[in-house]
Parts: structure tokens; sequence; C-alpha cells
């Protein structure tokens, strides 16, 4: 194998086997179980909950979406490895490529949003009010709403919709299938052809960044901001982006960071590399933080009747709670823990910083997701279906976890033919 070629100073060596250790197995049962037994949960409250299961589907799209950004939000952040180089990235090629090959499992949590969300109307109002003049006249709709639904038909109609998802789909399907079967050729390869690969891998990864950035804003506007019709923003695409990269990163660092307990990761994964991705996480942070508090700022400057609803409706009616809440733990704690240098190099530490980011992404989630409902809007009521939250998100991210620690072992998890496999063996004190 391609280890055996390097210098004799380098004081480290891969293990002759490649493979996940067998305690992913048990990762694996764990999440099986614990998505069993909120499954239950989730059903149960459904029926108790007199809603006619609407805060399920709801719940049911925060889990989509939680699951969606690790999927996709792995395959970005793999092409944004790809175009910059770098040590850190040939660590955690493997288990971004491990996220990505979860999509058909996404793509069958996309299908109850579709189904009963827009089709039979219990999420998305301008499909149940397509009819927008009858609405309006029996007062199920307000003024700014029919308007809304009448003016964006063009967009927000069920072919859009549909015909919009699965192209965006079988374009990411594509994607995926070819950066994983790529990276298996490059591990194959004989000889290591580095500048040929490094160009292959620049060439797909540079338009497949923009134009998965242009899909994931068309597709967050159907699935989420056109729970409001009323609401639009120019930024708000690039929030989602980033906000996938900030959970897709910490949960990478954090399943690194637990491999790292055995081989081969122990071998590879390196106090240097782990600091790097600390500071990578801090980064992404800073430009969550940036983003959220710049479109905040702008309209709360511009101080339009269009467009402060959407802000009042999450922070009155027990929404500041919430809203506190987020800004506690999506970028306050992150933001002044990942300032330690000290800390980016203790897993122990960092292990917490990742799960409360990815907590806190969830709790974001909510936040952007519930209030768009009449019934939430201004009111944080507590009802048995709003516990839907609790439990329906949960079953689906451990059903996709169980389903991404079975990718993780399909495959070796550090990649041999790559440039940086002999600087990440070096030994730790040697200049890296």
């Amino acid at each position: 194998m391609a280890q055996h070629s390097f210098s004799e100073h380098h004081a480290k060596t891969l293990p002759s086997n490649l493979s996940a250790p067998a305690f992913v197995d048990v990762w694996r049962t764990r999440a099986l179980v614990i998505g069993c037994i909120f499954s239950v949960l989730a059903v149960l409250l459904g029926f108790l909950s007199g809603d006619h299961w609407n805060h399920f589907l709801r719940a049911w799209l925060h889990g989509y979406m939680i699951c969606f950004g690790f999927c996709c939000g792995g395959m970005a952040l793999l092409m944004v490895q790809y175009l910059s180089g770098g040590k850190w990235g040939l660590i955690i090629r493997r288990p971004l490529e491990a996220m990505t090959r979860t999509l058909p499992l996404v793509f069958l949590y996309f299908l109850p949003v579709g189904i009963f969300g827009m089709t039979f109307g219990k999420l998305y109002i301008w499909s149940k009010y397509a009819d927008w003049a009858t609405a309006l006249k029996n007062h199920q709709i307000t003024n700014d709403q029919a308007h809304a639904i009448h003016f964006k038909h063009a967009i927000l109609n069920p072919v859009g919709f549909w015909a919009t998802s699965l192209i965006v789909f079988t374009i990411i399907g594509t994607y995926i299938f070819f950066l994983n079967r790529l990276s298996l050729k490059r591990d194959a390869d004989p000889e290591p052809h580095v500048k040929y690969w490094q160009t292959k891998f620049e060439n797909i990864s540079g338009f497949g960044l923009l134009l998965f950035a242009i899909m994931l804003f068309i597709c967050v506007i159907y699935w989420v901001m056109s729970l409001d019709p009323n609401w639009y923003s120019t930024v708000y695409g690039f929030q989602f982006l980033v906000g996938e990269a900030y959970g897709v990163f910490a949960l990478a660092l954090l399943t690194l960071m637990a491999l790292s307990k055995a081989d081969p990761i122990k071998t590879a994964f390196r106090v240097t590399e782990q600091h790097d991705m600390g500071k990578l996480c801090f980064a992404f942070v800073m430009l969550n933080m940036y983003l959220a508090f710049g479109a905040f700022l702008i309209i709360w400057s511009g101080n339009s009747p269009e467009e402060i609803p959407w802000y009042l409706d999450r922070i009155r009616g027990g929404w500041g709670v919430v809203a506190t809440l987020d800004f506690v733990f999506h970028w306050l704690l992150p933001f002044t823990l990942l300032l330690s240098s000290n800390l980016k190099r203790i897993k122990s530490r960092l292990a917490v910083v990742c799960c409360i980011m990815i907590l806190a992404r969830c709790v974001d989630m909510f936040w952007l997701i519930e209030p768009n409902f009449p019934d939430a809007a201004r009111n944080l009521h507590w009802s048995i279906g709003i516990f839907e939250y609790a439990t329906v998100p949960v079953a689906l991210i451990s059903f996709w976890m169980a389903y991404y620690f079975t990718q993780l072992k399909q495959r070796p998890l550090v990649a041999t033919n790559d440039p940086h496999l002999a600087q990440i063996l070096e030994p730790e004190h040697a200049h890296a």
C-alpha cells in the first residue's frame, strides 16, 4: 500500500486494517434503539394531540431539514475541501463521504413533506388555499396572504414544488455518486498521479459547489420560507448554507474524536489536525453570527411593515425565551469556548462544544419553522402536539445516524493515495 513508500524517519505508519473499529456497530445499534423508542413516542403523541397530526408533520419537516443538512452539507463541505486542499481534508474526507451516501434515506424523509405537507396542504398555506379568492372571501386567509399567494403563484405551485425538488435530488445524487466513485478510484490508482486527481476533483467541485448553493437557495424557499408566503429575504439561503456547514463540521469532528479511540484514526488524527478543525468550527460560528445579525440589523433599520412581523412572530408571546436560548447556544457559547486554544486541543472539551453546536442547530430550526403557523406565531403554546418536536426529529436523526454509521463501515477510514498522508503521519512535534 501507499504507506510502505514513505521515508523511514516517519514515527508512525498506518495499520494494515483501515476499516472502522467494531464499536461503530454498537453506535449503530444504539441509534436504532433510540430511533425506535422515539418513533413510538411520536406516534402516541400524534394520536393524543387531537390536532390532525399537524404538529407531527411540522416536526417531521424539522427533522428532515436537519438530516438534509447533514447529508448535502457534507457534500458541500467535501467539495470545499477539494478546492481548498490541506491536511484537514484528508482525515475528514471519509466521514463526509459517508454522510453524502445517506441521500436515499433523506429522500424518503422528503416524501411525507411533499405528499402530506404540500399535496394535501397540511404545511403550506399556498397549497391548501390555491384558490386564494375564495379563501379570502371565506376569511380563511388575510389580504396579505391572498396577495402573496396570487403574486407568487408562478413559483409556489405543486408542479414547481415537485419538479424542483426531484431535479435537485437527481443532481445532488449524481454529484454524490461521482465524488464517491472517483474517491475509490483514486485510492486504487497504483501511481500517485497527484496533479491529475487534484485537477479532476477541483473541476468537479468548483461548478458543483456553485450549483449546490443555487439549488439550496431554491429548495429552502420551497421547503421552509414558503411556510409563510409573505416572507422574503435575500440572505435566507446563505444562512442555511452556512448553517449546514456549521452542523456538518461539528458532527464530522465529533465522529473523528470518537473514532480516535482506536486505529486507524488513532494513528492518523493528530492534535494538530484537531486544533485546525476546531479553528474551522470557530470560523463557521463567526460567519453564522455575521449573517444572522446582518439580516436582523438590515430589517430592523429598514423598519418595513412587510418584514418586521417575521421577527415579531419569533420574539413575542414567549418566543423571546427560545430566541435567547438560540443566541446563547448557537453563537455565544461556541464563540466564547472556541476562543480558547487549549480547549480545541482537548478532545473531551471540544466534543462538548460540538454537541452544543448540533443541539443549537436543532433549536434554531425549531425557531425558524414553528412560528410560521397561525397558532404558534407570537404564541409559544404548550400542548401535547408541541412535544412532537422532542420526538419526531430525534427519531429521524437517530435513524439517519444509524445509516451514517453503516456507511462508515463500508470503506477504509483513511484515504491512502493522498499527498498529505505523509504529513499527518509525522511526529506531533514536527512542523505541520
